[in-house]
């Protein structure tokens, strides 16, 4: 035979030779696996927290928006007693929702000496019940209350599609 044949062949069982003794090495093979448990398990993970995340936010945004509408009733006995101007000032705070934001309002009263206890709903029942001494007086409360349903942007098998989220706030009217 021909010494350049020859010559060719001798390479090209020293190519397969070298080939497969590199595939029989496992240098990438924590590459792979590296790959394979991020896309089977990290990514599943971090979607659930950016889920979460959205969640976490719009929380305390419906919270923000039922302390705005507390803090706008606790003005005067005249503020607390606008409903939709305690809505009107929950809706700012939250503008993001719009109308999907429910905001429930409500004035009640309550003896000084037990804060804890009976509510009343009128100011001539409270102080009726409480009788005016030096340590004794009724108090006038707003407490505002919102909600709102979220679809999140991004939906994970085995949650919920939607969450109805819900905020409340207490401030004592100061006139």
């Amino acid at each position: 035979m021909n010494h350049f044949v020859l010559s060719c062949i001798h390479r090209l069982q020293s190519a397969f030779r070298t080939s497969c003794q590199k595939m029989r090495r496992s240098d990438g093979n924590a590459t792979v696996e590296l790959a394979l448990a991020f896309s089977f398990l990290l990514t599943p993970i971090m979607l659930g927290t950016a889920e979460v995340a959205f969640l976490v936010y719009d929380s305390i945004e419906i919270t923000n928006a039922a302390h705005a509408g507390a803090m706008y009733g606790m003005i005067s006995s005249t503020f607390a007693a606008d409903s939709s101007g305690i809505q009107t000032a929950a809706q700012s705070e939250a503008a993001d929702f719009g109308t999907n934001l429910t905001v429930t309002p409500n004035v009640y009263y309550a003896c000084s000496a037990s804060l804890g206890g009976t509510q009343y709903s009128t100011q001539s029942a409270a102080a009726a019940a409480c009788p005016a001494n030096a340590s004794n007086h009724y108090l006038q409360f707003v407490q505002v209350n919102s909600s709102a349903t979220i679809t999140p942007p991004i939906q994970m098998v085995g949650l919920p599609k939607t969450w109805t989220l819900q905020g409340s706030s207490t401030m004592e009217v100061q006139e």
